[in-house]
């Protein structure tokens, strides 16, 4: 080993891109692989978001449609069939949206509208954020309290 066969490991040095602008000894030649003329070929171009070289541009190709409410209220949906199995899982038939959230079955900040999908047999004292038609007589007929929070 000497001091002029010394190379750096295999793959420690990247090689550096294309040197443009260099003159016609560089291979690249005089227009630095910018080709001839237009707005691309000059110094300080920059197109906007969404350019598309003077074609219509898709978003305005694309028609608009649909309506997005910002005022919409939307709830998690929680059926009764699960509510069953959570009651007898924990044991209690008090379920609090506390209870509900911590047990997975909504996220921390969920609005919770309790449906009416599955057969009630416990009484369930339940609260949450809204009910359906059938969920609320379906907990009654079984003796249960459907109790909405606001």
């Amino acid at each position: 080993m000497k001091l002029d066969n010394l190379t750096p490991a295999k793959g420690a040095i990247k090689k550096d891109g294309k040197r443009v602008g260099r003159g016609q000894g560089s291979g690249k030649g005089g227009t630095a692989t910018r080709g001839t003329k237009g707005a691309q070929a000059r110094a300080g171009y920059e197109h906007k978001i969404g350019f598309e070289g003077g074609q219509m541009p898709i978003q305005r190709r694309v028609p608009k449609f649909g309506f997005r409410n910002p005022n919409r209220v939307e709830y998690k949906a929680v059926n009764l069939n699960d509510l069953q199995a959570l009651s007898e899982k924990i044991g209690s038939t008090v379920l609090d949206l506390d209870t509900i959230k911590s047990n997975g079955l909504a996220q921390a900040k969920d609005l919770v509208k309790v449906l009416g999908r599955g057969d009630v047999t416990a009484k369930l004292e339940i609260s949450a954020n809204a009910f359906s038609k059938s969920a609320i007589s379906k907990v009654e007929a079984a003796g249960g309290k459907a109790t909405t929070i606001e």
